[in-house]
């Protein structure tokens, strides 16, 4: 028998035509009433700027998937999103204007005013859209009925979900399963409306919009089956993946000649990604190093003056890929060891300096990373590099330790503004912080990011795990 081949695509937002559109008139509008409001005439050079403008703006938006689905949740990343696309598009203006050597011939206030109208319009819009939206939602309309086959963990998972957001518009209707109510979850009893095969007859009677599979990926055939059985329905049909859910590292279609692949582990910093997450260490490390470089010289002076050795101690870490490199740090011990029996600070260590201990309190004997992230062999965020010795210990007592290598280690990271950082004499201790790093990588994204970075510069002076 000969099965039709096909390609698995991604869940693209059903408003996105309309969203791009909406898009273009308001970034239109926004100049053509900034040129209104200064008293200018609109004329066909500010025209051509705002089809610039327009064609920047969603060049960009493509890029950071501002058009994808947002559901619950998701209005900070909305507005984070949109001001990064804008503010992109605001630079490739401005480049524009630079190179042709024509800026005097616009109106610098009415470029001003445009760049802000244009922005709090493009998130204004989205806002209200977003919560014109959950409130129909909220009140039944716009809704769509979905039926769950398999009261299995991930299906108790999803249907958490739906239940705590009913602004997404999905409504559960009813969960089937074939076991008996004796071996399920009582939480879910009410909804349980029988066996798979009764849900499949329901579903044939157009009773569901939308049916989620949730068994293990180990019932390969049982879910065959349902799907030729619900073949024979309107209703949409959804498996819900294993995907290994808690090691998935890079979950992504690929394809060798006319065969899919998933790719589970794997480094998710490629591409265009990897583009935008090395300029945004480069803007973060170059913005940091100027404002820091005369306390990183009054730092370097106070290590110097108060204890014998050198003022940067280069440490040996793994970076990407276990790849070795030199990473650097003010020395704030009297020792500086590098060799395969290297032990970690505690508390009250004799080893640690005076002025030392203040700096590792405060993160300040990091600073000199920042030098690395320039020369490429970190980021500014991304899970904090361990010693080679600690490496090759933990890796054999940590379930997935080395996928923390899949991505350039960090400055500063998610387990660290988690409350993991310092010494890890347990292991328990380390794998929360694997888990924390293991997380990050899942789903990173620009926001991510940013949140870390804030709450970086807020707990940095307050950690008590650092010393």
């Amino acid at each position: 028998m000969n099965m039709q081949r096909g390609m698995v695509k991604n869940n693209t937002n059903k408003f996105a035509a309309a969203y791009r559109l909406v898009d273009v008139v308001v970034i239109q509008l926004a100049l053509f009433c900034s040129v209104l409001v200064y008293g200018l005439d609109y004329t066909k050079d500010y025209f051509t700027l705002s089809l610039i403008g327009s064609v920047s703006f969603a060049l960009v938006a493509e890029s950071f998937a501002l058009y994808r689905s947002w559901r619950a949740g998701f209005f900070k990343q909305i507005v984070f999103y949109t001001f990064l696309c804008w503010s992109c598009a605001c630079m490739l203006i401005l480049a524009y204007l630079f190179f042709f050597k024509i800026a005097e011939d616009y109106s610098r206030f009415a470029l001003a005013i445009w760049f802000t109208m244009a922005f709090m319009a493009l998130v204004g819009w989205r806002i209200m859209f977003q919560l014109f939206l959950h409130n129909m939602r909220r009140k039944g309309y716009n809704t769509r009925s979905i039926a769950i086959f398999g009261l299995s963990e991930k299906g108790i998972r999803l249907a958490n979900e739906v239940m705590k957001n009913p602004e997404t518009g999905y409504r559960l209707t009813a969960v089937f399963d074939d076991r008996g109510p004796d071996r399920l979850d009582d939480e879910y009893h009410y909804l349980l409306h029988g066996n798979v095969e009764k849900g499949i007859d329901c579903a044939k009677r157009g009773l569901y919009d939308v049916i989620y599979i949730a068994l293990p990926i180990k019932a390969q055939h049982r879910i065959q089956e349902m799907l030729y059985q619900l073949g024979d329905t309107t209703a949409n049909v959804h498996v819900v993946p294993d995907l290994f859910m808690y090691c998935l590292m890079h979950g992504e279609m690929s394809h060798v000649g006319g065969v899919q692949t998933i790719s589970v582990y794997d480094n998710p910093m490629q591409g265009g990604v990897a583009i935008v997450k090395r300029l945004e260490d480069i803007l973060l490390s170059l913005s940091i190093l100027s404002l820091i470089s005369i306390p990183m010289l009054a730092i370097a002076a106070a290590v110097k003056l108060t204890s014998k050795g050198p003022v940067i101690f280069k440490q040996d870490r793994y970076g990407l890929n276990g790849k070795k490199i030199k990473v650097w740090k003010f020395r704030s011990m009297t020792v500086t060891e590098n060799s395969d029996n290297v032990v970690q600070a505690k508390k009250g260590d004799s080893r640690i300096t005076k002025v030392g201990s203040f700096l590792r309190r405060t993160s300040l004997d990091e600073l000199p990373q920042f030098i690395n992230v320039l020369k490429g062999d970190m980021s500014v965020i991304g899970p904090r590099p361990h010693a080679v010795k600690h490496n090759e210990e933990y890796r054999k007592l940590v379930d997935y330790y080395m996928l923390r290598h899949k991505v350039k280690p960090g400055i500063t990271g998610w387990a660290q503004v988690n409350g993991w950082r310092g010494e890890t004499d347990t292991v328990d201790k380390m794998k929360m912080r694997i888990e924390y790093d293991l997380e990050y990588i899942r789903n990173w994204s620009l926001w991510m990011d940013f949140k870390i970075v804030i709450f970086t510069v807020f707990r940095s002076f307050t950690d008590k795990n650092a010393y």
